[in-house]
């Protein structure tokens, strides 16, 4: 059995279960197609997933459907990064930078397994660098403001560091220009997790969660939005009937209001980020780096992220489809390059494990760079009463949550102050992170990814030792993993569990491939699924794999 170190819990709905949550998908369907709610939101994001937990927190009867799968749009394709955002202050934005800094504050009080401190580290050089020494003295001074408006809440404030201070950080820096450093703290968090454990919490609260479940249209009375006809991933429709809808889809906005108002003019302007993962081994970094690009204007940053090193880049205009996005071969080339530039030795395309790419769903006009734009959220009430909600960042999702259910409450003349602020999510009422990072080994590995509730997939490990195996050789994820997503988690198919349950399709894509077949076997022993549903699941996933690298490597229209 798996124990995890643990604190006196903090009162919430989220605080420790004596049993797992187990989620039936047969029965979330009925409570669908059999209940009117208060509420119904559409899109299974990380804003989404805020929303309906706020809602049900609140006592509102409350829906969420997702036409894929949790986090399986831009909430698992994101920096990972939960920061207040230090080119915010330089675009003169100091209230966003400030109260995204209470939410990152609230978003490491209420999901300690989940979100976790990192320093970030701004190498000093002579030349050739993000800045020079001239440079870093008024960069300097954005980072005391970045302390005072909130950054000291993390523990740390920023600080100078030496050049032997910089290399002990960062072994395989390029050393021959450098003159010092400048480090400062933020957090990080596993995007896709952190989103299905909102929606977790929300089930644990009484909400009714639904992946695969396709809004189709809109059930409307006089003029008024009053529900979704939704298509479900076993073929089924169901009319899901709620006084109130919120569209929550991010770069799917324009699509969604376009089923309340036909002559709706799109407002979202997709900034397309990508993400590329190396071996550990090849960059040797304990922080995150902010690297400069040669010839460019724009940054880099090198992530540590155990065994790998994830390289990213954000903001560049998109116009291709929002259902295939993906790592091209030149944004790859671009970050290989930026990398190979600031550190020894030499990344190559063959060094590159996995790759992602996303969309932010930006709101403005279409002229000037995305960079530029604001970060703001915006939430309307549109002519049929449906709240739409877009724009924002992931650290202020939850306040985008609190804003989106106060246009509900006032749409259905109902008080209720928001409860998010302070509500721990399963698995963090008593979690101690300093003594589970202390134990090592599967306790920390399980206690980092589920928090308290590691002891129920420590259960599975129990009944059945063989559980305790890994799915392939070089990642820690279990089989008991695999099946607790299965009984828990709502998984369906194969890339639900290595591409979001697990992020094994993203730290180590090639050996995830030759994992697929085992894990479709769990699959379906656990949700009855037919030899031929399992094959179909097993197929897809290789094929994806395939494709996004043939996008990747061999430069294949994407």
């Amino acid at each position: 059995m798996i124990t995890m170190p643990a604190r006196k819990p903090r009162r919430g709905a989220a605080a420790t279960r004596r049993t797992p949550l187990l989620l039936d998908r047969a029965a979330l369907k009925r409570d669908l197609a059999d209940d009117t709610y208060d509420v119904l939101v559409v899109g299974g994001g990380v804003t989404g997933a805020y929303a309906v937990l706020d809602a049900v927190s609140r006592g509102l009867r409350a829906a969420l459907v997702e036409k894929d799968d949790f986090a399986s749009g831009t909430s698992s394709k994101s920096s990972k990064m939960v920061h207040g955002g230090l080119r915010y202050i330089e675009q003169g934005n100091v209230n966003l930078v400030r109260h995204s800094l209470l939410e990152r504050h609230r978003f490491r009080r209420n999901a300690p397994h989940l979100v976790h401190r990192l320093p970030f580290l701004f190498p000093v050089l002579e030349k050739e660098g993000v800045f020079d020494a001239r440079l870093a003295k008024g960069f300097e001074g954005l980072l005391w403001t970045y302390d005072l408006v909130g950054g000291w809440r993390i523990g740390k404030l920023h600080q100078r560091l030496t050049v032997p201070e910089v290399l002990a950080q960062a072994p395989t820096l390029r050393a021959e220009n450098l003159k010092g450093g400048l480090m400062y703290f933020d957090a990080r968090t596993d995007d896709a997790r952190l989103v299905l454990t909102l929606v977790r919490t929300a089930a644990a609260l009484g909400a009714t969660v639904l992946n695969g479940a396709k809004v189709d249209s809109l059930l409307t009375r006089s003029g008024r939005v009053c529900g979704a006809r939704v298509a479900t991933g076993e073929g089924e429709t169901l009319e899901v009937r709620a006084r109130t809808v919120v569209n929550a889809t991010g770069v799917w906005t324009d699509q969604v209001d376009s089923m309340a108002d036909e002559g709706h003019r799109p407002q979202v302007r997709p900034a397309k980020g990508v993400h590329i993962v190396v071996p550990w081994e090849k960059v040797r970094i304990n922080c995150t780096v902010t690297v400069p690009i040669p010839g460019r204007a724009r940054r880099a940053t090198c992530t540590r992220w155990g065994n790998a090193v994830v390289l990213g880049t954000t903001d560049e205009d998109y116009q291709g489809s929002a259902d295939d996005v993906h790592c091209t071969r030149q944004e790859m080339e671009f970050l290989l390059e930026g990398a190979n530039t600031a550190f020894e030795g030499k990344l190559g395309p063959q060094d590159v494990v996995g790759s992602i790419g996303g969309l932010r769903p930006l709101v403005g006009g279409k002229e000037g760079a995305t960079l530029d734009m604001r970060r703001d959220h915006h939430i309307t009430v549109g002519a049929s009463g449906m709240v739409t909600v877009t724009g924002g960042k992931l650290t202020t999702s939850r306040h985008m949550g609190e804003l989106v259910v106060d246009k509900v409450m006032a749409l259905l003349g109902r008080k209720g102050r928001s409860r998010t602020a302070n509500l721990p999510l399963l698995g963090g009422a008593g979690y101690d992170a300093e003594a589970v990072a202390a134990s090592g080994g599967l306790a920390a590995h399980l206690g980092e990814r589920y928090g308290t509730e590691a002891r129920f997939v420590g259960d599975l490990i129990a009944e059945d030792p063989s559980l305790a195996e890994p799915v392939f050789a070089g990642q820690p994820y279990t089989k008991a993993e695999v099946v607790y997503a299965a009984r828990a988690e709502l998984a369906r198919s194969v890339d639900d569990v290595l591409s979001r349950r697990t992020r094994a399709r993203l730290f180590a894509r090639d050996a995830s491939a030759e994992a697929a077949a085992a894990v479709g076997a769990i699959l379906g022993r656990e949700l009855n699924l037919t030899e031929a549903e399992v094959d179909r699941s097993v197929t897809a996933y290789l094929d994806a794999v395939q494709y996004e690298k043939s996008v990747l490597l061999e430069g294949a229209a994407a």
